[in-house]
């Protein structure tokens, strides 16, 4: 399925909000209720659409404090990558982490309270990873731009 200008509308109209009614989808992209249903329905089975959740506001969760971590690691090998993956991943802290090309390995963007709780999930948790050599840490000091979803 191509995703012509109308697929890239709904996607756009999705994004800004999952929860819209399909009737007010169709109306906003310029077709009938049916055809916009059935261009959802294969958007998700194409895999465009991975899923639908809710978006908590971090801020008001009182997860106001922000560190960009870089990690390098002694074995670079891809069992001992998959060893730090499956790790990183039960983090709950950790909101994003990228394999990297460059001087350094990882790099996890983590979230926490306040700087005493990130000292804690940096000692407890993010140091005790597997294969870790090194670590720098970066505190962010304010989002200039935070979005989810990149422009189609």
């Amino acid at each position: 399925m191509e995703i012509d200008a109308i697929n890239r509308k709904i996607l756009e109209e999705l994004v800004v909000d999952a929860r819209i009614s399909m009737t007010e989808l169709a109306r906003k992209v310029g077709l009938s209720k049916t055809p916009v249903t059935l261009r959802v329905r294969q958007l998700e089975e194409m895999g465009l659409i991975k899923g639908y959740r809710a978006m908590l506001s971090p801020i008001k969760l009182g997860l106001t404090h922000v560190t960009y971590v870089t990690v390098k690691v002694s074995d670079t090998r891809q069992k001992a990558l998959q060893q730090f993956n499956d790790a990183v991943r039960q983090i709950p802290e950790v909101e994003e982490c990228y394999l990297i090309a460059g001087g350094f390995d990882y790099q996890i963007k983590v979230r926490t309270r306040d700087m005493e709780h990130f000292r804690r999930i940096m000692a407890e948790k993010i140091s005790e990873l597997p294969y870790v050599s090194w670590t720098t840490s970066y505190v962010a000091m304010e989002a200039v731009i935070d979005q989810s979803w990149v422009a189609l």
